[in-house]
């Protein structure tokens, strides 16, 4: 991708190649190429995001790894554990927390919205029919 936008972009300076022209627009052709960089590497550092909601008998475990740092887990028994959603006011709209074992912890944030709405109403069916 980043070869593709070289050459496409390099194509039109090859008709001012020679004049002053060239390093009046080199810099933004610096600039473009290694904005690109960035947000390629920086997509790929998001894509490393995973969440996993396991249930073992009567254990509920969550565990998330970030795109940089140590694995984080929380556990509870099923029983006790509730899902809530904070529609408006939290770090995002439709924030969606699992409660239990004295803890509450956050679920989905990465998530579009849309996405977190049917996380929640698909956690919230989960735990009902476990109880």
């Amino acid at each position: 991708m980043i070869g593709l936008t070289v050459a496409f972009i390099a194509l039109p300076l090859l008709t001012v190649l020679g004049t002053a022209i060239v390093w009046v627009m080199l810099p933004f052709f610096g600039i473009a190429v290694g904005a690109l960089w960035f947000a390629l590497r920086s997509n790929q550092a998001h894509r490393q995001i995973t969440e996993v909601l396991r249930r073992d008998d009567d254990e509920l475990t969550l565990s998330h790894t970030p795109a940089k740092g140590a694995v984080q887990s929380w556990s509870c028994n099923v029983y006790w554990a509730k899902a809530h959603v904070i529609v408006k006011g939290g770090p995002v709209d439709h924030y969606v927390t699992l409660s239990g074992n004295g803890r509450e912890v956050e679920i989905g944030s990465f998530l579009s919205e849309d996405e977190r709405k049917a996380l929640f109403k698909e956690l919230s069916s989960f735990l009902q029919a476990l109880k």
